[in-house]
């Protein structure tokens, strides 16, 4: 007789998680609980604490007698993400050059390569998808546990702006050059250039976000 897996409640959180930083759950879309959890296969009641613990983490909403929804991030607390991530991130950098090996070097280079055949054969989708794997190398490279998990639940939060970044036109060829910017610093094993150049990259994403905001309404 086979038992069946009881889904955690941290197992639910993650799933959530996961949709939410994919793009699957946007925005102001409403999480039922019932469908949570006939989708999870997990109870009501670790689907209600997970939903609580994102709520912490700012990843959710409760709205009186409307239950929860993936919360709303304006472009000013966007701004403010991103000003907490050019700090955290700047750090990542410098210390993914301190740490990085031959072996490192070589993926680094090769994602940029990757980056550049994506933005040349104007692969906006692919050229988004090396873009966050670069951070998410820089930040491994790092081995800084705190901050990898203070970025991993703003970059969750910050995602809706992430996305409408990422395919504004001529935002890949602004961006390339400052990615492969990144990477050079950090290959040459230069933390001063890498804390730099990440900061310089961020700084420019805090513009565009700032010229999104000033924009027309049509």
């Amino acid at each position: 007789m086979s038992v069946e897996r009881v889904v955690t409640q941290v197992e639910v959180a993650a799933s959530v998680r996961a949709a939410i930083l994919a793009g699957d759950l946007v925005p102001g879309q409403r999480l039922v609980e019932a469908e949570l959890s006939d989708s999870l296969g997990a109870s009501r009641g670790a689907v209600r604490a997970a939903l609580i613990d994102l709520t912490h983490e700012g990843l959710v909403e409760r709205i009186a007698n409307r239950g929860a929804r993936v919360r709303v991030v304006t472009v000013a607390e966007a701004l403010q993400i991103t000003e907490v991530r050019m700090a955290l991130e700047g750090l990542c950098g410098a210390k993914a050059a301190e740490n990085v090996n031959d072996e490192a070097i070589d993926d680094l280079r090769a994602l940029g390569a990757a980056m550049t055949s994506c933005v040349q054969s104007g692969d906006v989708a692919g050229y988004s998808q090396l873009n966050q794997q670069l951070h998410e190398r820089v930040i491994a490279l790092a081995d800084q546990p705190v901050a990898a998990e203070v970025l991993a639940r703003l970059r969750a939060r910050n995602v809706r702006h992430q996305f409408r970044l990422a395919f504004r036109p001529g935002r890949p060829q602004t961006s390339l050059p400052q990615h492969l910017a990144i990477i050079e610093a950090i290959c040459r094993r230069d933390p001063a250039d890498a804390e730099a150049a990440v900061r310089a990259h961020l700084a420019s994403v805090l513009q565009a976000l700032s010229d999104a905001e000033d924009a027309p309404r049509s």
